[in-house]
């Protein structure tokens, strides 16, 4: 199942546990069976009173978790053309079953989020109590260029970001670095890549029966002050102005059009971003626009719900299947979406990715 679970004794009587992704090949990407292991461990560890604190981590120097393996589900999708196949079913109810646990886990819940955090990646990342990033971290919602929309909480996330960045980050994909993470809200600490042993040790050593959440702040606060000197400089947060100026607008062809219109910009960050908008799917543009609006008045737990809808209708209808086969499968990188400009997107396309396909209550309604 390509994770790992263990269990350090402190000093102190209670312990520790690690969860490890353990898939370096595929840079850590999410598993069915990953998630459901991850999902039963975590309910055991919030349960038992010998574990004082839970750490998740990844294998390999590369990524903490590049996202899901999404190109199994697609290969459902294929054969099950215009339906939502049993695996999506089961695959996204237990993926947001698990991001949602880590953000009502009732313990310090540290994740150690280096090397590339995408897709997926970020929605375990994102409902840990302490989110560390490293000088090597990557962070960004890809979905664009596959034709699906940042789900996993992205709709919580984007939508609590300062200004338009939120919008931007999913209408372009843009990566953020360790900086730009904690400038934004995405993370809370900066250690460097060599010090997760010394964190390890550190929370083996602390005295987790007096006064733990100081004592895990000192530690923490300890740990970064020999890193920061290492911090890259921030890349969004300057640009800030600039993005919302470009996004206030009315309706998303007009903010579409005026990302667009980066494409030879002086800014190559901003250039590249419109180039990546340009290649990517027009209806997950929408999509986004849509999330980041209705997710604005919506409690986390109706973040999931709604996102639930919006990926199985993303399964049914035909563009996440063909962005997979053409970014992951095929790899030609030339996706033909079924509609390819935003002018082709009818409002009752729209509104058909958020409606419902099960019968009875919505299979996230104990969330």
């Amino acid at each position: 199942m390509n994770v790992t679970f263990e269990e350090f004794p402190s000093l102190h009587g209670v312990s520790i546990g690690v969860a490890t992704l353990d898939a370096e090949k595929s840079l850590n990407a999410l598993t069915l069976p990953m998630i459901e292991a991850l999902d039963s461990q975590f309910a055991a560890w919030a349960d038992d009173p010998q574990i004082a604190c839970v750490m998740l981590r990844g294998n390999g120097p590369k990524a903490f978790c590049a996202g899901g393996d999404v190109v199994q589900l697609v290969e459902e999708c294929r054969a099950h053309p215009n339906q939502v196949p049993p695996l999506a079913r089961r695959f996204f109810a237990d993926e947001y079953r698990l991001d949602y646990r880590i953000h009502t886990f009732p313990k310090p819940f540290i994740c150690w989020a280096h090397g590339h955090v995408l897709g997926g990646g970020m929605g375990l990342m994102q409902g840990a109590s302490t989110r560390i990033v490293t000088p090597s971290s990557r962070l960004g919602m890809p979905e664009i260029n596959i034709g699906l929309y940042p789900d996993v909480g992205g709709s919580w996330f984007l939508a609590r970001m300062p200004g338009a960045l939120g919008l931007f980050f999913g209408l372009t994909a843009s990566g953020m670095n360790a900086r730009d993470a904690l400038d934004l809200d995405l993370a809370d600490r900066f250690l460097l890549d060599s010090q997760q042993d010394a964190l390890l040790d550190g929370l083996i050593q602390l005295n987790w029966q007096i006064q733990p959440e100081t004592q895990l702040h000192s530690l923490l606060k300890a740990l970064e002050q020999q890193a920061i000197a290492e911090m890259p400089e921030a890349q969004w947060l300057p640009r800030r102005s600039r993005i919302d100026q470009l996004l206030d607008q009315a309706d998303l062809p007009s903010a579409y059009n005026a990302l667009l219109a980066l494409q030879n910009d002086d800014d190559k960050l901003l250039a590249r971003a419109a180039k990546t908008l340009a290649g990517g799917c027009p209806l997950t543009a929408y999509l986004v626009w849509e999330q980041i609006a209705r997710a604005r008045h919506l409690s986390l737990a109706e973040v999931f719900r709604m996102e639930y809808a919006m990926s199985l209708n993303c399964c049914r209808h035909p563009e996440f299947p063909e962005g997979v086969r053409a970014r992951l499968i095929d790899k030609d990188q030339a996706p033909k979406w079924h509609w390819p400009d935003i002018a082709s997107i009818s409002p009752e396309t729209l509104a058909a990715h958020f409606e419902p396909v099960w019968q009875g209550d919505h299979p996230l309604a104990d969330l």
